[in-house]
């Protein structure tokens, strides 16, 4: 009977690794230490939106495989956490989530994904508000609020991008957040923030933060005041851009003043076109000047896609590194993450402001907190749960060895490679793993089309571009007739 006792705390060492977070004032902090927590990320959604595939029951957490590798790559660049676009909530994702847990990595998940019926629109966002979208958010969540690695869910994703979208999908929004926050508060013993993703699109960028931060007088809690604020953002361009021409002291500046923690949910330029990309403002990121404002940032993206944003190059026989790789891993150890990592949170609440059209400067942004009212069936999900539903849990990895074919740039092959496992409460960061990944170029050879890239569209979960760059997104993917007549039927089925 000991020696069964001893082999199941063994068992439970062995895939516990970061630990939960809180969210106090404008940060993410650990409770145990007191240390501020920085944003060393990257956006993960192999084959872009067309990677989600629930038919064929794949999403990017349900290969282990292809997990084990990834995570060790990103291990080696200093990856703490990784977004994920698009999620079957129904799918296994507990070895995918075990092994990113044990390589010292975070999750931040994205709710929402490209099929009609699961996101807000930013086009006529009543007819794809409705309790079947909600169920299905609720199920995301529920697949994912049992892994202590969980960091944050996404309620929604540049769901505003231009003046007719700001005209009307701003109390959307903060209804599903509402929502999803309810949900959390109801169901799940770790209280995980919820916030939104937003485009860049400088004209709506403060507005949208401020829609999303303020308190509605007679609310009670504010629950639809985001917790988090995440910008994609692609402003600092080219290698002769500075703190100053990209705009990112003016981001700095105004930012400031946030009651929550404000990170880049997504960044990293790619203009000019065949360029380098020197990743000269990852270093500006973690600097001084902006890592008391900014809880870090997202890198745009992990894997080579058709918008040619990729740091990994993924085909068919295999995956090889990417000009990107090198250049964002060396950039990055200039960085004193030791110093970083140490710094203490205030832990102080910090006083929003009051939701007041005075907080809205641009015409045509909906200056109104109205809200719309939850579905019919939407107070019985959240008082009851939903079905159906997967609850996750992490589980034992015995093996961390990379099994598949990884090349560096120059198509040397690999060897040896696998994820460093981290004992208790262990969080990675750059420098932390060292393994050679050949030596950086100038090459530009992120212009990977055709070949073995198998993959169209991007890894957008909804709304549509970000206003620096023709992106793309990925439920906009849909065309918006389509998209107009499939709601109110599935609004039918769901009812």
């Amino acid at each position: 009977m000991l020696i069964q006792t001893a082999l199941m705390a063994l068992a439970a060492t062995a895939v516990s690794a970061v630990k939960p977070l809180e969210v106090k004032g404008n940060d993410f902090y650990d409770p145990d230490t007191g240390n501020k927590f920085q944003i060393v990320g990257v956006g993960y959604q192999p084959g872009g939106s067309a990677g989600y595939k629930p038919d064929d029951n794949k999403d990017p957490l349900t290969d282990a495989d292809a997990c084990m590798r990834d995570a060790a790559l990103m291990q080696i660049l200093g990856i703490n956490t990784v977004r994920v676009y698009n999620i079957d909530p129904y799918l296994d994702h507990d070895k995918c989530a075990s092994i990113f847990n044990a390589a010292g990595m975070y999750l931040i998940i994205d709710v929402n994904s490209p099929l009609p019926g699961e996101a807000i629109t930013s086009f006529n966002p009543w007819e794809s508000y409705f309790g079947g979208y909600l169920n299905r958010t609720f199920a995301v969540m529920e697949a994912f609020a049992n892994y202590p690695n969980t960091l944050l869910f996404f309620s929604g994703n540049e769901i505003i991008n231009d003046k007719p979208s700001a005209k009307v999908t701003p109390p959307y929004i903060r209804a599903v957040t509402r929502d999803l926050k309810n949900y959390v508060k109801k169901n799940f013993k770790r209280q995980i923030p919820v916030g939104y993703s937003a485009a860049d699109v400088r004209d709506y960028t403060y507005d949208t933060w401020n829609y999303c931060q303020c308190t509605i007088d007679g609310e009670e809690d504010n629950m639809s005041r985001g917790d988090v604020y995440g910008l994609n953002s692609y402003s600092w361009c080219g290698i002769d851009a500075t703190y100053t021409s990209s705009s990112y002291n003016e981001l700095t500046d105004n930012f400031k003043s946030s009651s929550v923690p404000v990170f880049f949910s997504e960044y990293g330029c790619n203009q000019p076109l065949g360029e380098p990309r020197y990743w000269n403002e990852s270093v500006a990121l973690y600097g001084d000047k902006m890592n008391g404002v900014f809880s870090g940032g997202l890198v745009y993206e992990y894997s080579e896609e058709d918008k040619n944003y990729g740091l990994v190059n993924l085909t068919s026989d295999g995956a090889k590194l990417l000009g990107d790789y090198n250049r964002l891993k060396n950039k990055l150890t200039k960085v004193d993450w030791k110093s970083v990592m140490a710094q203490k949170a205030p832990q102080k609440d910090i006083e929003p402001p009051k939701c007041d059209e005075k907080l809205i400067t641009h015409d045509g942004f909906l200056a109104n907190w109205t809200l719309p009212a939850p579905p019919d069936n939407t107070k019985d999900m959240i008082e009851n749960g939903v079905t159906p539903k997967r609850n996750g849990k992490l589980v034992d990895i015995s093996d961390f060895k990379v099994s598949l074919k990884v090349s560096d740039e120059r198509g040397n092959e690999m060897k040896d490679l696998k994820v460093v496992a981290f004992s208790n409460d262990e969080v990675n960061y750059p420098g932390k793993v060292s393994t050679d990944t050949g030596k950086e170029t100038n090459s530009s050879s992120n212009s990977t089309t055709g070949g073995d890239n198998s993959t169209e569209g991007d890894s957008k979960g909804d709304g549509k571009g970000d206003g620096k760059d023709d992106k793309g997104n990925g439920a906009a993917s849909a065309a918006p007739m389509i998209l107009a007549a499939a709601l109110p039927a599935l609004a039918m089925v769901f009812a």
